[in-house]
């Protein structure tokens, strides 16, 4: 069985939001409201200083905290490791927002249903990489596939690079950064 994740490389990302910018188009979202959000965090010593610009998304973690507290199931996880929200069962209660630890999710401003990444979850089921944030980073910062697929590129990638989940094992998140 696939699970399906993505490797960010902090250190080639340049903030350029194209990814962002790609994923509004994608999923036809609102002014306003976006899956992808940005950090910008100063690191280092004088003089030796850079400015690093972490995409932040749906970390969609094996034991989703969102899921847990959502009171009518609209929140669940598909078989290949996507967390999704189906919208039609969605009361707007909020809960999910609350109890996410990454603050990623949206509301959209006209249906008021709680909304975020999907991982592009039909590109994600023919085993493709999701187009619109892959394909649109033009330095190649991001990385998708199956994580039980020891041969895929994303496998690879996490055994030569010291990839790590934004806070450790604290939801097993499908979303590593190479810092």
């Amino acid at each position: 069985m696939s699970q399906f994740g993505m490797v960010i490389d902090v250190s080639k990302c340049i903030g350029c939001y194209a990814c962002s910018i790609a994923c509004e188009n994608q999923n036809n979202l609102a002014p306003g409201e976006a899956f992808i959000h940005y950090e910008t965090q100063e690191l280092g010593e004088y003089p030796h200083v850079h400015r690093e610009t972490v995409p932040l998304q749906c970390m969609h973690c094996t034991d989703a905290p969102c899921q847990q507290v959502c009171p009518t199931g609209a929140t669940y996880t598909t078989a290949d490791g996507l967390v999704m929200v189906e919208t039609t069962k969605c009361i707007g209660c909020l809960y999910c927002m609350a109890a996410c630890p990454y603050q990623v999710r949206v509301v959209n401003p006209e249906t008021h249903e709680v909304r975020k990444c999907r991982f592009c979850h039909i590109e994600s089921l023919q085993g493709k990489e999701p187009s619109s944030c892959v394909a649109a980073c033009p330095t190649n910062c991001r990385v998708f596939g199956d994580l039980e697929d020891p041969e895929s590129e994303i496998s690879q990638y996490l055994k030569t690079h010291r990839a790590k989940r934004l806070k450790g094992d604290l939801t097993k998140a499908h979303l590593y950064y190479v810092r």
